[in-house]
């Protein structure tokens, strides 16, 4: 044992006053609801996305309702070579990330495992692994070098129940779960990584599923539906505060209770 205790202060675990947070697919989904989440806590955020138009709206809505300041990032995560200028844009202009939700991810339909083509196989582990491989690694040794901070890296019920739909997304964020317990053990005790494992939520992208056969399917799930974005922004906010500050190396199953 080192160092004093820590007291747990329900003013203060989720407080994040002062701390800024950078969020991937921050402009629309699960990923807006968060970085409004964090905003509302009182963290300035960052919002990365492919869209310009996307971001800027996002950054001023969010800004409108929280009163925290909202810096719009475009870049796409996909291309290794965008993630360092992106890093770089947050450090200069709020000069420390506290926070990084990898949160940008894809999951392309496809008519059967032979139609799955090398590009689209190479898309998919581009976007929801390498991606969050490259911007831990580049916020995470800042912020081992700085202060500290928290990772969040958004993972997939998918991981652990690999559908024949889903097998190149199921596959990378697999592998995401693996490389959270490594950052952690990479960057600690400073900085903490964690997962969140997400279930099926309601986002825009449930629009063009067919809700009858959804409904039969959330059935077996034991809540009996698929979940509101909202419900994913506790498990964030716990992880990037005090609140976790003895939470690390952890893949959070927040999925309504799949079998």
């Amino acid at each position: 044992m080192s160092g004093e205790p820590h007291r747990f202060d329900p003013q203060t675990a989720f407080d994040l006053t002062g701390k800024v947070a950078l969020v991937t697919g921050g402009s629309r989904g699960l990923g807006r609801r968060m970085a409004e989440g964090l905003a509302a806590a009182g963290a300035d955020v960052v919002i990365a996305s492919r869209s310009r138009e996307s971001c800027e709206q996002a950054a001023t809505e969010i800004e409108h309702a929280t009163g925290r300041t909202a810096l719009p990032a475009p870049a796409h995560v996909g291309r290794w070579d965008e993630l360092e200028s992106l890093v770089d844009t947050a450090y200069e202009h709020f000069g420390h990330v506290d926070v990084l939700v990898n949160n940008a991810g894809m999951s392309p339909l496809y008519d059967d495992l032979n139609s799955v083509s090398e590009e689209l196989f190479d898309k998919v582990l581009g976007v929801n692994l390498k991606a969050p491989f490259r911007l831990a690694t580049l916020v995470g040794t800042r912020m081992a070098a700085g202060s500290g901070g928290s990772i969040i890296n958004i993972s997939s019920a998918g991981a652990v129940h690999p559908r024949p739909g889903i097998l190149p997304y199921a596959a990378a964020k697999a592998g995401l779960n693996a490389i959270t317990t490594g950052f952690a053990h990479a960057f600690g005790p400073s900085v903490r990584c964690n997962a969140i494992m997400a279930g099926t939520f309601h986002t825009d992208v449930s629009s063009s599923w067919d809700p009858e056969a959804f409904a039969r399917r959330a059935e077996g799930f034991a809540l009996r539906r698929g979940g509101d974005p909202d419900e994913i922004v506790g498990t964030a906010l716990y992880l990037a505060g005090a609140a976790s500050s003895y939470t690390t190396g952890s893949v959070i199953t927040v999925d309504g209770g799949q079998p």
